[in-house]
């Protein structure tokens, strides 16, 4: 079975049928029984991995279509509380090519609503639009199966009355996607790649820049993926990956799209985040990183977010390019509560020779770590220092 063609098709059959009149959970369950019964009827394709365009029916999409709203119509019929709205799905539409018409943008903001939370909404995008299963998502975010099946339900819930008939807000999708970005790797569904894959799909959806600036930025991100962890599994700190590891492909692709995005002169935090992953991707060796620009580019972030995560990374950033002093100077100015402000610190205060500080800040920055592997870096890190010291 032709998995990536399924998963492909899923999003646009979920949006034909929501605009045809079906409620969100009810069209979703519709079309789930449909990729069941694909999978159970439709032939096997010999080479799944293969890009070969010989579907396994003539017109996969219309099929799909047909038998979702096939089972819709038999589960509204059946419910004997909407029966007074029966007349609504009297007449089922000829079997034929499914329509050209495209929602899947629609499906976007609608599982961005702004009635949702976070997990929420991420948890749906993966479930509609990247055609996972409940398992998949559950594994993915490392909680039982049960508890995210209740998440997603009660997410089709909240937006099953929402209807297409407001803009929706790009702003809101693409951070939804970059909260599925964030979530990185775990189990046997890389969110990375699957964020990658589904603002490639807003992108061909939505001219914006700012969706041209998320796709550049994972890009550019995910191409550090090979390096960013040893052998066995310990953090790989930027200035100390092997850059040959990189993905060279990636980096180009996500220059390119960059560049056109801001030769519109559009600028988002998206495209300047992204400009300043550019810069890390371009420079040889660590040694030659333009810290410079790089800073610059914070400058115009902190500007766009006003962002105290911003300010912190900017601190590091001033830290390189004008020395270690002036980076402790830019930090001091920041609260000290927030995320990674002591690890910060210690690696600030380890360049400006003050080893005996940087050692216990590194060790105060391990008990405060998020998680597993950034907690052994810092607790290696001050070790290093201690032992170092004892010599």
């Amino acid at each position: 079975m032709n998995e990536a063609l399924l998963r492909s098709l899923t999003p646009s059959v979920l949006a034909i049928l929501v605009r045809r009149g079906a409620d969100f959970a009810a069209a979703e369950d519709a079309v789930q029984d449909a990729l069941v019964e694909a999978v159970r009827v439709w032939p096997t394709d010999p080479s799944p991995s293969s890009s070969s365009r010989v579907y396994p029916v003539r017109d996969p999409k219309g099929w799909l279509v047909t038998v979702a709203w096939r089972r819709f119509l038999d589960r509204a019929r059946a419910d004997a509380a909407r029966r007074r709205r029966e007349d609504r799905f009297d007449e089922e539409p000829a079997p034929g090519p499914a329509p050209a018409v495209d929602d899947t943008l629609q499906l976007y903001f609608l599982c961005a609503h702004p009635s949702l939370t976070p997990s929420s909404a991420v948890a749906l995008t993966l479930r509609a639009l990247g055609g996972l299963t409940t398992r998949q998502i559950a594994q993915a975010y490392l909680v039982p199966e049960a508890t995210m099946a209740q998440r997603i339900s009660r997410a089709k819930r909240t937006v099953s009355g929402v209807r297409f008939d407001r803009p929706g807000d790009v702003a809101t999708v693409l951070r939804v996607l970059y909260l599925v970005f964030n979530e990185g790797y775990s189990g046997d569904v890389d969110l990375a790649a699957e964020a990658i894959r589904l603002t490639r799909q807003l992108a061909a959806q939505v001219d914006h820049p700012e969706v041209a600036g998320l796709l550049a930025l994972m890009l550019l991100h995910h191409a550090r993926h090979a390096a960013r962890t040893a052998p066995d599994g310990s953090l790989v700190p930027l200035a100390e990956q092997d850059r040959g590891r990189w993905d060279t492909e990636s980096i180009a692709e996500g220059v390119e799209i960059l560049q056109a995005a801001l030769a519109r002169d559009r600028l988002g935090e998206f495209q300047a985040q992204a400009a300043i992953a550019a810069l890390h991707a371009d420079a040889p060796t660590a040694g030659e990183t333009d810290w410079m620009q790089i800073v610059e580019w914070y400058d115009e972030l902190a500007r766009l977010t006003d962002s105290p995560v911003v300010r912190l990374n900017r601190a590091v950033a001033v830290g390189e390019a004008d020395g270690p002093r002036a980076g402790l100077a830019a930090l001091a100015a920041l609260d000290d509560s927030l995320p990674r402000h002591t690890a910060v610190a210690a690696y600030l205060h380890e360049r400006a020779g003050d080893l005996v500080t940087a050692a216990r800040l590194y060790a105060e920055a391990a008990r405060k770590a998020p998680d597993l592997a950034e907690r052994d870096h810092l607790t290696r890190q001050a070790a290093r220092l201690n032992a170092g010291r004892r010599r």
